[in-house]
């Protein structure tokens, strides 16, 4: 059947982009006080000669720092678990699971991803192929492995001889949002999940979803933990070494948001909604850049307006590993989009920032994140400062700088240290990245990695300024191949 004109109009009531609200004083003052901030920081650069000149790469360096305290602070509750990190006493009746498959010329990539979730100890009830109009050898992939006949467009095939739970939905190209919500108008059971076609999930993912969603009825949206594969070429190693890293330390990062009940981010690879409350305020976004990172956004918004306290989690014994980027032009087109999809959603929801209304989300995390729109411009300008300090001969300057860049270098290299111990403690996964590595990719990520990846968020400002938005795709690294850890 198609998407029900009630999801429609759910959108439209829950969209603070399709209905504008007022941006309450403290909004506007915490937005234009950041500001201030930023211009009187860049303006240190011509006017002070001592180290002060740097103040925007102090204060980049400073505010870096104290996220990285906050967030080893807030996950110390890690070390008082169980190695395993695991559920002491199991919920017996466990909900049943929709899995939804967004793909959009995925052949060489569905295969894999669907047998993982066959392979899972708690298989899903249903899996739904949502086929965004597909023009590769899809068709013949469905049909020769697993005996699916190909329905007229918009509508579900019937299920599978060989496996029962798997249908196939076919669309018209319309991308990933409008295929999700398509497919949620088919789904059988209480918990989606939706997992990209090119993610394989550990074995025991879904059990570990299922388990939380039964332990908290307050839960309506939740992340596994993801890793990174790159391919095996030298640019796509060095690629996923960095990452690798970077995805460590974000999903730690998430978990001391979700201590604080603040947690924005879900990764849309591999995340778990409520379905009815998924439906309750209007589905996936198809305006959006990022319609999993917006979804959030409103649930929590229906939940504070509605004194509902609907929580968001990152669930550790939830793993699975994920297709990235191999190559620096797939890397930037990548990274622009969800940074332009983040500045698009944060706008959208301004008037949530500092707003007390909101609890701690509005009074902690957004305000965090309004830092966070000009943290990679404060990167590049810290960046772009020192060099010119360089080329002008103001050696005492750059030597005073480079000495703050050194401690930062220290510090960061101790928190990669800790974030690896607590990940192994937290996921226990058997695969996890080794300590050594982590020396020359500390010391070499300030100058390369983390530069692309401030450079990408500049692109992203660009496209969110100008509105163009346009999907890039990059190669498959054939993550079928590697073994999930």
């Amino acid at each position: 059947m198609p998407v029900s004109d009630g999801l429609t109009e759910a959108r439209m009531r829950a969209s603070p982009r399709l209905s504008p609200r007022r941006v309450p004083w403290i909004s506007r003052l915490v937005i234009g006080a950041i500001l201030m901030a930023f211009v009187l920081l860049v303006a240190q650069a011509f006017v002070q000669d001592s180290l002060a000149a740097w103040s925007v790469g102090i204060a980049y360096v400073a505010y870096d720092t104290a996220l990285l305290l906050f967030t080893g602070l807030k996950t110390l509750d890690i070390l008082r678990r169980r190695e395993d990190g695991g559920t002491e006493d199991p919920p017996a009746d466990l909900p049943r699971i929709t899995v939804i498959i967004a793909a959009h010329d995925e052949e060489r990539a569905l295969v894999p991803t669907i047998n993982a979730l066959l392979a899972q100890t708690l298989p899903p009830a249903q899996i739904l192929i949502a086929d965004d109009g597909s023009t590769d050898g899809t068709k013949a992939v469905l049909r020769k492995t697993y005996g699916l006949d190909p329905p007229p467009v918009g509508e579900l095939s019937a299920p599978a001889a060989e496996v029962p739970a798997l249908c196939w939905l076919r669309l018209a190209h319309a991308g990933k949002a409008a295929a999700l919500n398509a497919a949620l108008s088919h789904a059988e059971h209480p918990v989606v999940l939706t997992v990209d076609a090119d993610t394989i999930l550990d074995p025991g993912a879904l059990a570990a979803v299922a388990q939380d969603f039964a332990a908290d009825l307050r839960l309506v949206a939740a992340t596994g933990v993801l890793a990174p594969a790159c391919g095996p070429g030298l640019s796509e190693r060095v690629l996923q070494g960095f990452q690798t890293y970077e995805y460590l330390r974000n999903f730690i990062s998430r978990h001391a948001w979700m201590r604080l009940d603040c947690l924005l981010l879900v990764s849309g690879a591999f995340a778990a909604f409520r379905r009815d409350a998924v439906m309750r305020v209007g589905g996936f976004d198809p305006g959006c850049l990022v319609e999993d990172y917006e979804l959030i956004h409103r649930l929590r918004r229906h939940s504070a307006e509605n004194g509902l306290d609907w929580s968001v989690r990152v669930i550790g014994r939830a793993r699975g590993r994920t297709d990235a980027p191999g190559s620096l032009r797939a890397f930037l087109a990548q990274r622009r989009r969800w940074f332009g999809g983040f500045l698009q959603t944060h706008y959208w929801n301004r008037d949530m920032i500092g707003n007390p209304r909101f609890g701690r989300l509005g009074t902690v995390m957004m305000p965090v994140k309004t830092l966070d729109t000009l943290q990679p411009v404060f990167g590049i300008i810290a960046f772009a400062l020192l060099v010119c300090f360089l080329v002008t001969s103001r050696a005492a300057l750059a030597v005073s700088i480079l000495s703050v860049m050194g401690a930062k270098i220290a510090v960061d290299l101790c928190f990669h240290l800790w974030s690896i111990h607590l990940y192994r403690r937290w996921t226990g996964a058997a695969l996890v990245p080794g300590m050594a590595p982590v020396f020359p990719v500390a010391l070499a990520e300030p100058f390369s990695f983390q530069l692309l990846r401030h450079l990408a968020a500049v692109l992203g400002w660009w496209t969110f300024v100008t509105g163009r938005q346009r999907w890039a795709r990059h190669s498959r690294a054939g993550v079928g191949q590697r073994p999930v850890g």
